[in-house]
């Protein structure tokens, strides 16, 4: 249908075993367990790249998910995102055997510091010319904290803060060390980089330090395409500031549109445009090439699923141990130092632990759609429409087949309806989502740092 809006997909992911939709490591037909190859990686990769999705959103975390009953047994049992491998390694072996997929890697601005991780994410900008994006995360777990020797999780608005600071040594290395014409690669007169289009950067914020010059030559993008995932108060206005990409829990198209229109508010509030902003909703899909096929294959994974490990998850996220509570207890689940936005939807479904369990059936709580191509292709772009978003993170069930799958059946019945590319648009993952270039546009906060 010429006009119609074009669904936007990243295959979310991680480098672990269990992901989202929890216990189905134990299907028989699952191969999240070779997560630890390369192959597993490069087929996904060549999978998704068939399919023309975006990209591939891969997650992380630092640390463990021991909230629930006060300790890591569940976790472990379940594997709910334990053992956890880097995800940076994973983006130049897919980048091998792709030529248009882009990657949004996650990395806790908490773990890292500016001045090494702005050179380690130029390489990768180097190296998929041009197809790397950061997911900005400030942390959520009191584990990960101790683990790095701080004495617990800072406080939720003041890592806000921090992450603030954080950006502003990153668009000086990034956009204001170097000037776009600083490498010459002159042989004849032995100049690679003119020195007078090199400069040092100085920053000395309220959390950050840092005097140097960027290591790394100018890349194709040279800021990455920003992801971003928060959604309380003040992960708002940090997305309305930085983000491009932004990445929203919703359990309706309903609730969806009122997160997108406060997000696109936001940021024409912070001088952009609203549409300045791509906003991904976390969804589920298990297609057939028959209604009855895919509720037999649904049936086939809920047999499998764990909905306690999906407990053990949840509670990580809102900071509340939900397993002394009774199947039907009401819960407070107050404002917490968390994920904000989790306790947010807990609040407003009164989620007890029964029905927490009845959410986590497939052992996640993204929206589950389940029918043949045409409803599938019909629910998100009735989601996309009704909802003011853009695309969908699609999590996986079964690995691989809940990405072949839809592959196969959902991306022909889209492109059918005209709500889905026939092939890529040339460029950089930001020129292929925007169509605006390469770099940061001028509305974007961190344009301001460019060397002129």
């Amino acid at each position: 249908m010429p006009g119609r809006k074009q669904i936007l997909l990243n295959a979310f992911n991680m480098n672990c075993v269990g992901h989202i939709n929890h216990g189905l490591w134990a299907h028989p037909r699952d191969r999240s367990h070779q997560y630890k190859t390369l192959s597993y990686w490069t087929d996904l990769a060549r999978t998704l790249e068939r399919g023309l999705f975006d990209g591939i959103f891969l997650a992380d975390i630092v640390g463990v998910y021991d909230i629930y009953q006060q300790s890591v047994s569940v976790t472990l049992r379940e594997s709910v995102q334990l053992p956890v491998n880097d995800p940076i390694p994973l983006v130049t072996a897919m980048a091998s055997v792709t030529r248009n997929l882009g990657f949004g890697v996650t990395v806790n601005t908490s773990t890292e510091e500016p001045y090494t991780f702005a050179r380690r994410m130029s390489t990768l900008d180097h190296l998929t010319e041009g197809r790397i994006g950061w997911n900005v995360v400030t942390g959520y777990l009191d584990s990960a904290a101790r683990a790095l020797g701080q004495d617990g999780l800072a406080e939720h608005d003041n890592r806000y803060d921090r992450a603030d600071d954080y950006l502003d040594v990153l668009y000086k290395l990034w956009e204001g060390s170097w000037a776009d014409d600083a490498v010459r690669l002159d042989k004849a007169g032995r100049v690679y980089s003119d020195p007078e289009r090199v400069r040092k950067i100085s920053h000395d914020g309220p959390f950050y330090r840092s005097e140097g010059y960027h290591l790394a030559e100018p890349s194709r993008q040279r800021t990455p395409v920003l992801y971003q995932a928060g959604t309380s108060g003040r992960g708002r206005k940090f997305a309305a500031r930085h983000g491009e990409c932004i990445f929203i829990g919703a359990s309706d198209p309903a609730a969806a549109r009122v997160t997108a229109r406060a997000l696109r508010d936001e940021a024409t509030a912070a001088g952009r445009n609203g549409n300045d902003i791509k906003i991904f909703v976390g969804i589920t899909v298990v297609p057939g090439r028959t209604e009855a096929e895919a509720q037999d294959k649904l049936a086939d994974y809920l047999d499998y699923a764990s909905p306690e490990a999906g407990l053990a998850h949840f509670s990580a996220g809102s900071g509340i141990d939900v397993s002394p509570f009774g199947l039907d207890d009401p819960i407070d689940y107050g404002i917490g130092n968390a994920i904000q936005s989790v306790n947010q939807m807990a609040r407003q479904k009164g989620w007890t632990k029964r029905k927490l369990l009845n959410e986590l059936a497939i052992g996640g709580r993204y929206p589950l759609i389940v029918g043949d191509g045409d409803k599938v292709a019909a629910e998100l772009i009735r989601w996309a429409d009704e909802g003011d978003i853009d695309g969908f993170n699609l999590a996986r069930a079964v690995v691989p087949e809940s990405f072949e799958d839809f592959v196969e059946i959902v991306v022909p019945a889209l492109q059918n309806r005209g709500a889905y590319k026939s092939e890529y648009a040339d460029g950089s993952l930001r020129q292929k989502l925007f169509g605006d270039g390469d770099r940061l546009n001028e509305r974007h906060y961190g344009h301001g740092f460019r060397f002129v």
